[in-house]
């Protein structure tokens, strides 16, 4: 498999896990096509097309040469500098991929975050109100990302002649998916907040993460707390969400959100409407996603290397 390949199949595995369906990704790719030919020949010109084919802005073939078959990739959470030029060092490396995005596909990170009001949605809250809580987060974010230097680490790969790719959201769906099913896996037998996080640990990545200080956490609630109903809403959809959409979550009937990550501000507002919080770590629930990820591209023959906080762990 070339890089172009090995993307591709990412961004394959990312559709079928979103939390969506693949029938409402269809349908957005659809629409997206639509709206791309009805554009004049001079908006076309700017339009980014490789969004007719992959439904996430977040994640992309940030550089890439001649094409040629890949035997070794250098995969981990955050890549910079250092280890691109380990990479380059190397001499052995064909591939390297990011989990967190850089260059085009960080400037686009907010274009992945209406995934999370349809999610919301399929937990009962209504669309509408999801949609509405979530857009001036949404516009937030953009601005933040605005000044950044998205292409820093983009260049330094260009420099060294080193493929560089970023796979985020898709990275993200497969981790929720995962997560989603063992928890349904144990039907009743999960009851309280406790029972739930000490489940979690017996997830191989949340075990290697406790090791480190890094394992699932209680952010608001208490180990004894009844779990009501239990939705992993931030896991994916590119970054945090709104902290106003913590009171709707209460009024439609969720009880309980595990995520991978949770600023102060957020947390107060789940508290303040006991909404119980549970955060699974975040190096270590992207490592799951990109675990599930790297094990379809190693089932290739291709040869996996993990850096930058990636705790590798093989399901084959």
């Amino acid at each position: 498999m070339n890089t172009q390949e090995i993307y591709g199949l990412a961004i394959s595995q990312g559709i079928k896990a979103d939390l969506r369906g693949e029938t409402f990704v269809q349908r957005h790719l659809d629409k997206l096509r639509k709206k791309y030919e009805d554009l004049s020949e001079k908006e076309k010109l700017a339009f980014d097309q490789e969004s007719l084919t992959n439904p996430y802005s977040d994640s992309r073939v940030l550089f890439a040469g001649e094409p040629k078959a890949v035997k070794k990739i250098l995969a981990g959470i955050d890549i910079e500098g250092p280890e691109l030029l380990y990479a380059q060092q190397r001499g052995d490396i064909d591939l390297v991929i990011a989990h967190h995005p850089w260059g085009k596909a960080l400037a686009g990170l907010s274009d992945v975050m209406h995934l999370q009001a349809q999610v919301l949605a399929d937990h009962g809250v209504p669309i509408n109100i999801a949609e509405s809580v979530i857009q001036p987060r949404i516009s937030e974010v953009t601005r933040g990302l605005s000044p950044i230097n998205h292409e820093r680490a983009v260049d330094f790969a260009r420099l060294l002649a080193l493929d560089f790719i970023c796979l985020h959201t898709p990275a993200d769906n497969l981790s929720a998916q995962f997560v989603i099913k063992a928890i349904e896996g144990e039907g009743d037998k999960l009851e309280t907040v406790g029972e739930l996080v000490d489940f979690l640990k017996t997830i191989p990545e949340y075990a290697a993460a406790e090791k480190l200080k890094a394992g699932p956490k209680i952010f608001a609630g208490a180990p004894e707390r009844s779990l009501g109903k239990v939705v992993v809403t931030e896991f994916t959809g590119g970054t945090s969400g709104s902290k106003d959409i913590y009171e709707k979550m209460s009024q439609y009937g969720i009880g309980t959100v595990i995520g991978m990550h949770m600023n102060e501000e957020h947390r107060k507002e789940a508290e303040k409407y006991h909404i119980n919080v549970i955060i699974a770590g975040h190096m270590s629930s992207d490592s799951l996603g990109m675990n599930l990820l790297l094990d379809e591209i190693e089932k290739q023959g291709i040869e996996i290397i993990p850096i930058s906080g990636l705790i590798r762990v093989k399901r084959f």
